[in-house]
């Protein structure tokens, strides 16, 4: 418990930054939509008719003068990158900062297993990452309700849902290779997050490259698709949340036999 208290106050001070700037983005979207509902039809048909630029996006799947079409698209961008930005850049500093800052030997010269850290550690992370996606969906209800829109609750709740657990997939990849570095590198982790987000958009585009949609976990969190089939893709969430456990089981792996000292 007090290397979990720990690690949640050590990063209070991002968690807060992070969560104002995107639960704030997300409001002013919501804020601009009553202003642009009425014009959104004409680019419905302009993005439509964008071929693979439309495709690319899942924007010829939409109306953007609904709310659903204009929350996915709009709102579902900044959570989805936003969010897999901050869970990636937790994960992949949350063992390799106690080497960089040189505190792996005194917490490891307490009478605490290495398993307990790690557990401690993983729960902080994605703690964090709850609260992150907590106070955004609030911000957002708030804002739905303010403009006087009916709140989709299905769909609203789906995307969630999405976003969370491809925060926590990448999380836990990052976490599993946070453990083979040494000096620490936000730069790895953000380049994954980001390297994934294209591999989709890459599948939208081509038929040759759809496979990459099991790889990314962008595939399961594709706005459009969410709010068009009001589900999740079963089978790529599963395959997500195996890639996230195989992250976790190697992060514990090399932990427990490298020489932290």
């Amino acid at each position: 418990m007090t290397i979990f208290r720990h690690e949640l106050r050590q990063g209070r001070l991002s968690l807060i930054i992070w969560t104002a700037s995107i639960a704030f983005l997300f409001a002013v979207c919501i804020f601009l939509f009553p202003e642009m509902k009425g014009e959104m039809d004409q680019v419905s048909d302009v993005f439509s008719a964008m071929g693979n630029f439309s495709a690319a996006f899942g924007m010829d799947q939409v109306n953007f003068g609904t709310l659903t079409g204009f929350y996915a698209i709009e709102c579902g961008n900044i959570l989805g990158l936003g969010g897999a930005l901050y869970a990636a850049m937790c994960g992949i500093s949350m063992l390799s900062k106690e080497e960089k800052g040189h505190t792996a030997e005194f917490l490891l010269s307490h009478p605490v297993s290495r398993n307990s850290i790690l557990s401690g550690k993983l729960a902080a992370l994605f703690l964090q990452i709850l609260v992150l996606n907590t106070a955004v969906l609030i911000i957002s209800l708030i804002s739905i309700y303010a403009v006087g829109e009916d709140i989709p609750w299905k769909e609203i709740l789906l995307l969630h849902l999405a976003y969370v657990l491809l925060q926590i997939e990448i999380a836990s990849i990052c976490f599993g290779i946070s453990a083979f570095l040494r000096k620490g590198s936000l730069g790895v982790g953000l380049g994954l997050s980001i390297m994934l987000y294209f591999f989709n958009i890459i599948a939208n585009i081509s038929d040759s490259a759809e496979f990459l949609r099991f790889i990314s976990p962008y595939g399961y969190a594709e706005g459009t698709e969410i709010v068009t089939n009001i589900s999740l893709d079963g089978m790529l969430v599963l395959l997500g949340m195996l890639y996230g456990v195989i992250g976790v089981c190697a992060g514990y792996i090399q932990y427990n036999r490298k020489d932290v000292m």
